[in-house]
């Protein structure tokens, strides 16, 4: 009797001692994206920039482009206005374009971009969160010349779903400021 109950307790704690098998967690997708390979791009209007490979151009009339990534389902879109005189107005309409996502955006983090020597000034504007545009910028050279952007994918914004290409388009977006001439 003195070793069957010995053996009931040892076989209890055997038992016992288990490991729970717990579901293994949902695997997250990796999205890579090529190197960008970037060429300047001439669109015949009062400006330039490097574009990636990676993007199809459309153009339209008045100098305004859509930067179209099929791989990532967005879109960068592209405004050009000439300054004429109302310099005050263009730059409250382009804060006031991404100041319109702060309702769904959990951040807004604005970069000043400056270039000197290219007479090249502007903002750019990281959103993060589930806004409809993760990002936003301006350029312009205070006295001609315009340029705003935004970018927005073609799906319900997720913005853990959205991160690596938003990401990448934002790398892109920072090269098309840094590369940008006025003619």
């Amino acid at each position: 009797m003195k070793y069957s109950l010995l053996i009931y307790v040892l076989a209890l704690l055997m038992l016992g001692c288990k490991d729970d098998v717990l579901p293994k967690p949902k695997a997250m997708l990796r999205l890579d994206y090529p190197q960008g390979t970037y060429q300047t791009k001439d669109f015949g209007c009062d400006y330039f920039f490097d574009q990636n490979e990676l993007s199809v151009v459309k153009e339209s009339k008045d100098c305004s482009l859509v930067l179209d990534y099929p791989m990532m389902k967005g879109s960068i879109f592209i405004t050009y206005k000439k300054v004429e005189g109302n310099i005050r107005e263009l730059l409250v309409d382009a804060q006031k374009l991404t100041y319109e996502h702060v309702v769904k955006a959990d951040n807004i983090a604005p970069k000043e971009y400056i270039n000197q020597d290219e007479k090249v000034y502007g903002m750019f504007y990281e959103v993060s969160g589930n806004a409809a545009s993760q990002s936003q910028f301006y350029v312009t050279d205070s006295t001609n010349h315009f340029v705003t952007g935004s970018l927005y994918f073609y799906a319900k914004p997720n913005y853990d779903s959205i991160f690596p290409a938003a990401a990448y388009l934002q790398n892109d977006i920072r090269r098309i400021m840094e590369s940008l001439r006025w003619k």
